[in-house]
């Protein structure tokens, strides 16, 4: 595999430079912001400061080519210049999805009000809100699919909320959704950054990806994690009552429970949660049912390596067929792609890639 860097205005995806990089290596999620890092090799004072003058933090987008196609994109936020004691030069790069920019870099200023709206609506409308405001228009596309899912939301500017982190809070409640920004290149090769919104998850069509061990599956983690599970929940939310003399309680949700649980032998198992912007007795419920959903059986992500091969997509499907010490009977289990991580080939190792699941 060859890599390629390419180096773009963050604002208007121009391209300033092409790199070469060495030491690299990806993530990229469903639900959380993914990363690059790797090293640019500075071979000349001219190389330094092609260096200086394009890859500049916070300012620059990043597009890792592989074999001429778009394998990862994102924001760098960070280089350092380095020399070693044999007196080689290089620049350590770390660049992040443009999910963390909305989630760390943009706040909501301003009060937003939505009433029996669709949920992608009002997930649009803060993205929508974000790209308004002066210098933060990134070019992020819209559509117009719909959720049926309808909700009332109300953020305050006082709160000074992440957008990213109240996307995350919207789509994490009863009957939530998922989210993600992708770069693309269409047939012209001209790059999108589109906000992929899924109900009740972002999945990808095609036949599943089979993977077999012993075969290319080098290692697994498959684990199975009781300590955040819990069967009884409820969450507070804002502190009520606008006498400053009076005592300042919280909202409460109602106290969910699953008796199923306890007649089927196991213990209570409380849990709780704070949303201490949330003034609303139904939004704050939905907050408490979507937690105890996943409390209920928490997820423990399983994870698979591999060596060589295609990679799947996020939101696609994988097979898993082990056969070993462990699974004498045999692991036939289909699961959702939500992660991947790759370290490409290099020096004579293999390239390997780390999938992130969930079972589907």
């Amino acid at each position: 595999m060859a890599y390629q860097l390419l180096v773009c205005d963050l604002m208007t995806d121009t391209r300033l430079e092409v790199l070469p990089i060495s030491g690299v290596s990806w993530d990229d999620y469903i639900g959380k912001t993914g990363s690059l890092s790797g090293t640019l090799p500075v071979s000349s004072s001219a190389m330094a400061q092609r260096i200086r003058e394009t890859a500049l933090p916070g300012r620059t987008m990043l597009h890792l080519m592989e074999d001429g196609q778009l394998a990862w994109s994102g924001v760098l936020w960070t280089r350092t210049r380095q020399r070693d004691a044999r007196g080689f030069y290089s620049c350590a790069i770390q660049a992040g999805g443009l999910e963390g920019y909305f989630r760390s870099h943009r706040l909501l200023l301003a009060d937003l009000v939505a009433v029996g709206a669709d949920q992608f609506d009002i997930a649009r409308q803060l993205i929508t809100y974000a790209q308004a405001q002066a210098g933060g228009n990134l070019g992020v596309e819209l559509d117009a699919s719909l959720s049926g899912v309808l909700r009332d939301r109300s953020y305050s500017r006082y709160d000074l909320p992440w957008i990213g982190n109240a996307l995350d809070q919207l789509a994490a409640t009863q009957q939530g959704f998922e989210w993600r920004i992708q770069v693309w290149a269409d047939s012209a090769g001209v790059r999108h950054r589109s906000l992929r919104l899924g109900y009740p998850m972002l999945t990808v069509g095609g036949a599943d990806m089979v993977l077999d061990s012993p075969g290319p599956v080098t290692t697994y983690s498959l684990p199975e994690d009781a300590t955040a599970m819990a069967n009884s929940w409820q969450s507070r939310g804002a502190s009520t009552g606008t006498d400053m003399g009076a005592e300042q309680v919280p909202l409460m949700s109602a106290l969910l429970t699953t008796p199923s649980d306890w007649s089927a032998g196991w213990p209570r198992l409380d849990g709780t949660s704070d949303y201490s912007t949330v003034e609303t007795q139904d939004v704050l419920d939905q907050h408490a049912a979507g937690d105890l959903a996943r409390a209920v059986r928490p997820v423990a992500v399983p994870s698979v390596s591999y060596t060589g091969g295609d990679r799947p997509q996020l939101g696609s499907y994988v097979r898993l067929r082990i056969t070993d010490t462990w699974h004498y009977d045999g692991l036939d289990a289909r699961y959702r792609v939500v992660g991947l991580k790759v370290s490409p080939a290099e020096r004579g190792r293999a390239q390997t890639t780390d999938l992130f699941l969930e079972v589907a």
